[in-house]
């Protein structure tokens, strides 16, 4: 593959070319990855002679071999990102669900949570659309995360959240229980083909609302786009809402919600194709949109995830965006299924 990238006219087609470079760069990681563990195996394999000639101690065995297990567990847990969304970034959508202003502050709190997470993983974080709640919190958000397999670690945070807490809001400070709503779809790139009906689309434009400086109110750059979808299977016909405030410029609005659209048009198809695998393989678990996969009870300092079982009582780190456990034990459980 390096070879076909050394020709002349390798240029020639530029987008051709950039997945092929992309292409080579996914390949190579791999390779590099392997090599390293490879290496490490034998020195691991050598250590005890070592401790037997008096050049190591055994606690330098123990370390070698814990720092080896935890890298063989981080490249498995990488082969269950094998699918070809696996690699993109991710669009997510937060919306409050039912319990006003304790869901509204929830929400704000998951898109904290999910802010913080990517900033761990040093990846870019995008305010696609924000509308505030109407005295505290959120009401919807979509945020897009750009970075390597972003859309393959956050696939499955897809669900109801569930929060539990003595709530600051009301004068008791009486135990609730509010949830808040997560979807996740890959960010798709001009690689992937995605058909759209332009016939099927309608636009509105509104005045944005939020932080955006002085001018943000003054004009309507604010687009909100209606795309009436058909089941190819059923024929049962739904509309996908879009809105998108994140630039003054109206026009440019306008490209990132048909971008939006583009990612959830994928991400349905992605879930029309795992519903059908599932329904020949019904030993394999489904985990679909709407289901309740996660609960944050925070005066029993305890978040448990209901598909894995895996849970914390550190809920300070999660609620700052440590997520990498909860993330792992679902694609190590799930991954290789979805």
């Amino acid at each position: 593959m390096e070879q076909v990238s050394l020709a002349p006219n390798f240029w020639d087609n530029p987008s051709e070319a950039e997945r092929h470079l992309r292409d080579i760069s996914a390949l190579k990681s791999w390779i590099v990855a392997y090599d390293d563990l490879a290496n490490r195996c034998g020195d691991v394999e050598l250590m005890p002679d070592f401790v037997r000639e008096g050049v190591m101690d055994e606690s330098e065995v123990d370390k070698a071999y814990a720092e080896l297990v935890e890298a063989v567990e981080a490249l498995e847990m990488r082969n269950m990102l094998r699918g070809e969304e696996d690699s993109l970034g991710a669009i997510m959508d937060i919306n409050s669900g039912a319990g006003g202003t304790e869901s509204l502050d929830w929400a704000s709190m998951l898109l904290r949570m999910y802010s913080r997470w990517a900033e761990r993983q040093g990846f870019k974080l995008r305010l696609l659309d924000y509308q505030a709640g109407d005295e505290v919190g959120v009401k919807s958000a979509t945020i897009e995360i750009d970075g390597a397999m972003a859309y393959g670690f956050l696939k499955g945070e897809t669900g109801v959240h569930r929060l539990v807490r003595p709530s600051p809001f009301n004068a008791g400070n009486k135990r609730q229980t509010t949830f808040a709503s997560v979807f996740v779809s890959p960010a798709v790139d001009d690689n992937i083909e995605i058909n759209i009906d332009k016939s099927r689309i309608s636009w509105d434009t509104f005045r944005s609302s939020g932080a955006g400086g002085q001018n943000v109110n003054k004009v309507e750059s604010g687009v909100r786009l209606r795309y009436r979808h058909t089941d190819p299977d059923t024929g049962v016909e739904s509309e996908i809402l879009i809105e998108n405030t994140e630039t003054r410029d109206q026009p440019k609005n306008r490209e990132n919600a048909l971008r939006i659209l583009r990612s959830k048009l994928y991400q349905m198809e992605l879930d029309r194709k795992m519903a059908a695998r599932n329904e020949l393989e019904k030993s394999k678990k489904k985990i679909e949109w709407g289901s309740q996969i996660r609960s944050y009870v925070l005066d029993d300092r305890r978040i448990k995830d209901h598909r894995t079982g895996h849970q914390t009582s550190d809920i300070e780190s999660v609620l700052d965006g440590d997520l990498d456990a909860f993330i792992k034990s679902y694609l190590m459980e799930f991954g290789g299924e979805i």
